[in-house]
């Protein structure tokens, strides 16, 4: 396996992972700063409070976005398997 192989094999690996955690991520963001800026309006200060509607809606993100987050897991699962002759070289 030469360098540029080597390279290209982890910048896409990294591009997947990014790829596959922004939706997540930017969910729990978005509903974190719309909770908080719920607390700072009424000025209820109870730390519980973050936690449920972000693992609601993570949890429906999930369940909207599992076929795609599996089909593009198991597209670049395959690709690897493909590409391991070049590895071995």
């Amino acid at each position: 396996m030469n360098p540029e192989f080597a390279v290209e094999l982890l910048k896409n690996l990294m591009f997947q992972g990014v790829t596959l955690a922004a939706p997540i991520l930017l969910t729990a963001m978005v509903i974190g700063l719309g909770i908080s800026l719920f607390q700072a309006v009424t000025s209820i200060q109870e730390q519980t409070l973050s936690f449920v509607p972000k693992a609601l809606g993570i949890v429906a993100l999930l369940v909207v976005l599992m076929p795609w987050i599996l089909r593009t897991l198991m597209e670049f699962t395959i690709g690897m398997i493909e590409k391991m002759p070049q590895m071995v070289r």
